[in-house]
């Protein structure tokens, strides 16, 4: 069966990017979806998801409970948040495990500002986001300020991205499975919340965010 040359002109891209840092790469790996395969999100429920994500994450850092609770308020997000982003948000003593994985939901909302145009460029996944930056889009603006400002990026945009992250977290998967560090100075925590995040714009699997996969 012949691959739509979106696609498979897509993985040239991304190999090329990947050859170019010098991380392995399986030619092989099936081709993502194209634009006409894909519904992109309305730029409302992607806004959401990152006010959501920043909240989680700034308890997971450590924020205060009232301070936590007032954020949710703000911006209306009860009835956005997960039923797991629920638990933890309602739990006044998580676990400090807890803690630190939706401390890492930083990176997930990065990648959703970078889809509503409030970040400029994603970065190869080597470096944490910037973290202060990350707030301070949500906390200088109202919601309908965070929702009028956003400028959302073309669904290609999104795949191109989508299709690099695949590749990317093969190679950190494939590296794991033989005892080494990831490749190329690559961060496998950022590589994996950046791959999640694209997963879920990309609708792959269409799979709620309490449950979406990251299959290599």
């Amino acid at each position: 069966m012949d691959l739509p040359k979106e696609a498979t002109d897509r993985r040239a891209r991304s190999l090329a990017i990947l050859a170019s840092e010098s991380v392995p790469y399986m030619s092989q790996l099936p081709v993502t979806e194209t634009s006409t395969e894909v519904k992109p999100r309305a730029k409302e429920e992607i806004a959401y998801r990152a006010l959501s994500l920043l909240t989680v994450a700034l308890k997971g850092e450590g924020l205060q409970q009232d301070l936590v609770a007032g954020i949710v308020r703000k911006h209306g997000l009860a009835s956005h948040l997960t039923p797991k982003e629920s638990v933890f948000i309602s739990n006044p003593n998580p676990s400090e495990q807890d803690g630190i994985q939706f401390a890492w939901r930083y990176e997930c909302a990065w990648v959703l500002l970078w889809a509503l145009g409030y970040v400029e460029e994603l970065d190869r996944p080597d470096q944490v986001c910037d973290v202060a930056s990350a707030v301070g889009v949500m906390a200088e603006r109202t919601t309908s300020e965070f929702l009028s400002d956003a400028n959302q990026r073309p669904i290609d945009e999104v795949l191109d991205a989508a299709d690099l992250i695949y590749r990317y977290h093969w190679a950190v998967v494939s590296a794991r499975m033989k005892g080494q560090p990831p490749p190329a100075e690559l961060d496998d925590g950022i590589v994996q919340e950046r791959h999640y995040a694209l997963n879920w714009l990309v609708r792959y699997m269409n799979q709620e965010w309490d449950d979406i996969s990251t299959d290599t």
